[in-house]
């Protein structure tokens, strides 16, 4: 039975090498894989999906108008295909996390969305927020921040390495704009220090 996942997690915990390592495998077992990733995210080249670890794979893009639902059911028309991965899934709109569901009830294609969980100001996603109300199955990716403890947070930072608290929710950028941290140490970046 196929079923929707989201694994979520905050920046450089391994989604993309997880995604890129689950489509490994079923092209390993001679299966065909659809893997989906925005159009403006091209921090491993237009239409290519990377990790920071140096592995990447070619993948269609999607844009917040495209109707994902269709873009599915084409490529499976196509031929077959056994999983369909988006990577960056936060980015979607919620009416696109819906078609994925609808991809997974009425196509039968399971469908893994990897993405960030909260941004920058520690605000859901609205791609996110829908795929934790409609997601089957979810599956926390851990990371850690700087003090040992588990990341939750990430912060959005300036040229001097200064938290910012203001800006537009979707910005694409790697290591140099976004650290994972514990809710302590972000409270802490973002000047709301915990009472001791």
């Amino acid at each position: 039975m196929a079923k929707l996942y989201f694994n979520y997690s905050t920046m450089n915990a391994g989604k993309s090498t997880l995604l890129l390592q689950a489509s490994y495998n079923y092209i390993e077992r001679g299966m065909q894989t659809y893997l989906l990733t925005a159009n403006f995210d091209d921090r491993a080249g237009m239409g290519r999906i990377g990790s920071r670890i140096g592995i990447e794979a070619e993948a269609d893009t999607y844009t917040q108008s495209d109707d994902l639902f269709a873009k599915i059911k084409a490529r499976l028309d196509a031929g077959p295909c056994a999983c369909v991965l988006v990577d960056e899934a936060q980015w979607m709109t919620r009416d696109q996390v819906w078609q994925l569901a609808r991809a997974v009830d009425d196509l039968g294609v399971p469908v893994m969305a990897y993405g960030l969980r909260v941004d920058f100001r520690g605000e859901l996603f609205p791609g996110s927020a829908a795929l934790l109300a409609l997601a089957d199955e979810m599956r926390e990716v851990r990371t850690i921040c700087h003090c040992g403890r588990k990341a939750t947070m990430v912060i959005r930072v300036d040229e001097k390495g200064e938290a910012v608290a203001e800006g537009a929710q979707i910005e694409v950028g790697g290591n140099d704009r976004y650290i994972s941290l514990c809710r302590r140490h972000f409270r802490e970046a973002v000047g709301d220090a915990p009472m001791s």
